[in-house]
């Protein structure tokens, strides 16, 4: 009997690891899901996001764009996709949209490459700068979530209707919503202004969008100094 009690707790008879995952299967396959916690390391999952076949946008793009900017940045900021310029570099936010967003972190003292990472809801480019699909955010998502989860942010800001939906599923429209505090998944989120958004309105006069996202910026840099202690 004190044999068959040893037995059961033998070694052999405990759970066996989860079988290794195999990395090279999951950027190619859009049916299979990108599990939490897969990537060991920002450098692995950037390697296989540049294979990735996941979706149709594979086939015209010329670089996949994984991110850039500090991998332990309390501020993640997502975007909507690559436009050309961003294409062709491999970066996200490096056209005029992301000239913009530099001003603006730098006016609130935020370094992009020290206070922020960047990155966007899909990494390669839509066709025409369309706005991508379901399916493509879908098939990209889980890319973007592990880089969350490495990051581990202490804010993150959304920018434009796209990210916010992609990320949350709110519906409602970026102006509804803009400077508002939410909170996804137990994390600290803001919705703001595309910097391409304020290109295509310039003026600054009270109420316009290049106004409100001034506003916005500087909650936000309130709210990290307060979370960093500084405040």
């Amino acid at each position: 009997m004190a044999e068959d009690q040893i037995d059961l707790f033998s070694p052999e008879d405990t759970e066996p690891s989860p079988a290794s995952v195999d990395y090279d299967a999951i950027p190619t396959r859009a049916s299979v899901p990108i599990p939490r916690g897969v990537y060991d390391d920002l450098d692995a999952l950037g390697i296989h996001c540049r294979s990735c076949q996941r979706c149709e946008l594979a086939a015209s793009r010329t670089h996949v764009v994984v991110s850039r900017g500090s991998r332990t940045a309390p501020i993640l900021i997502i975007g909507e996709g690559p436009g050309q310029q961003e294409d062709e570099q491999g970066l996200p936010f490096v056209g005029k949209s992301g000239q913009l967003l530099e001003k603006i972190l730098a006016a609130v003292r935020l370094d992009t490459e020290k206070d922020v990472y960047i990155c966007n809801i899909v990494k390669c480019r839509s066709p025409g700068n369309r706005v991508p699909t379901a399916d493509e955010m879908a098939a990209c998502k889980g890319y973007l979530l592990e880089q969350i989860r490495m990051v581990d942010p202490k804010i993150i800001l959304l920018t434009g209707a796209t990210a916010v939906k992609g990320i949350t599923g709110e519906k409602r429209g970026i102006t509804k919503i803009r400077g508002q505090w939410m909170e996804w998944e137990g994390r600290l989120c803001m919705p703001i202004f595309h910097p391409a958004y304020l290109l295509r309105n310039p003026s600054r006069e009270k109420g316009s969008p290049k106004w409100l996202m001034w506003q916005d910026i500087q909650t936000v840099k309130a709210k990290l100094d307060e979370l960093m202690g500084e405040g």
